[in-house]
């Protein structure tokens, strides 16, 4: 039994530099459409009882999750012996409840058609709410960004290091950071109207003279770090930085983000840029993927990945 690494058409950039990492070449794979849209995989090469890991991040358009569908279809169809689907960024995550009448729980649905479609496991990174991962009835391996950030944030040697959740959902998330560098936390506690449009904002503890680290999971708009940014100048802090997962990056995020107080906004290259702009720094996922993708292979564990766990052991 052998690892193939294939990408959708959505990931190709990353899925070749997690297929590098992990000392193999992409698979063969011809993705074609039909005239009126219609999408078709075709696995160019034989997979008959290979593990076939699937590297395709699920954001918008649609097509990137119906692709990644039918990709496991095709796969499970040609005789693999199991089908791992990779999803750096698991879309409609946010969709995680039933939160106001009448609506879809969007990831519970996409989570049933990954099963359906005849996926053995997923290997995710930061959803939106950790919960998801009981929606599969199949393994999920989430990894933890913070395998990233954190040393990232090491090398930045701040002064007075203090983290921001963005809102009161993120608490737990930054808390956790927050304490592997025994530093201060605040909340930024926001309050919406609609989605993607804040009414209020207020941030509940003391940021005078210290050095900010926002943390989230998604930046969408950029609204919600751009506001939350000069809220925290405004109370005293001497800078912010923002340090979010998924560049999701919609409507006005670029003008928001570059017209921010912010110093800077790292993010990871689990969605593809649109475009660049001085105050983005990208960080790559590419590695932390290719060593889950080993670990899963070889049946190994993945704990070895998050920093809690190599702070415990060390």
């Amino acid at each position: 039994m052998s690892v193939k690494i294939f990408s959708g058409t959505g990931s190709q950039y990353l899925a070749e530099k997690i297929a590098q990492k992990f000392g193999a070449t992409l698979g063969k794979i011809t993705i074609s459409k039909f005239s009126d849209g219609e999408i078709q995989p075709v696995f160019q090469e034989s997979i008959r009882g290979d593990m076939v890991f699937l590297v395709q991040s699920t954001f918008a358009p649609a097509e990137n999750l119906l692709e990644l569908l039918l990709m496991i279809d095709a796969a499970r169809r040609a005789s693999a012996y199991k089908v791992v689907a990779v999803i750096p960024y698991y879309g409609y995550a946010r969709q995680d409840r039933k939160d106001k009448p009448r609506v879809a729980i969007g990831s519970k649905l996409v989570a049933n058609m990954l099963v359906a479609a005849g996926a053995d496991r997923v290997i995710t990174m930061d959803l939106h709410a950790p919960q998801i991962q009981g929606y599969f009835d199949i393994p999920v391996d989430h990894l933890d960004s913070s395998a990233i950030f954190i040393p990232y944030i090491q090398q930045l040697q701040l002064e007075n290091l203090t983290f921001a959740a963005p809102d009161v959902g993120s608490a737990n998330r930054i808390r956790e950071i927050a304490s592997y560098f025994n530093a201060e936390m605040v909340i930024c506690d926001k309050h919406r109207k609609r989605a993607n449009e804040i009414a209020s904002m207020v941030v509940i503890g003391d940021v005078t003279d210290r050095d900010i680290v926002l943390i989230d999971d998604i930046c969408d708009t950029g609204g919600t770090l751009a506001k939350a940014a000069g809220l925290l100048k405004e109370k005293g802090a001497r800078s912010v930085r923002a340090l979010c997962t998924h560049p999701v990056l919609s409507g006005n995020a670029y003008s928001n983000i570059e017209n921010s107080v912010l110093e800077e906004l790292v993010v990871c290259d689990t969605i593809p840029m649109k475009q660049k702009i001085s105050k983005v720094k990208i960080l790559s996922v590419a590695e932390l993927f290719a060593v889950a993708i080993r670990n899963a292979y070889e049946n190994r564990s993945i704990t070895g990945l998050f920093i809690h766990s190599q702070r415990r052991n060390s």
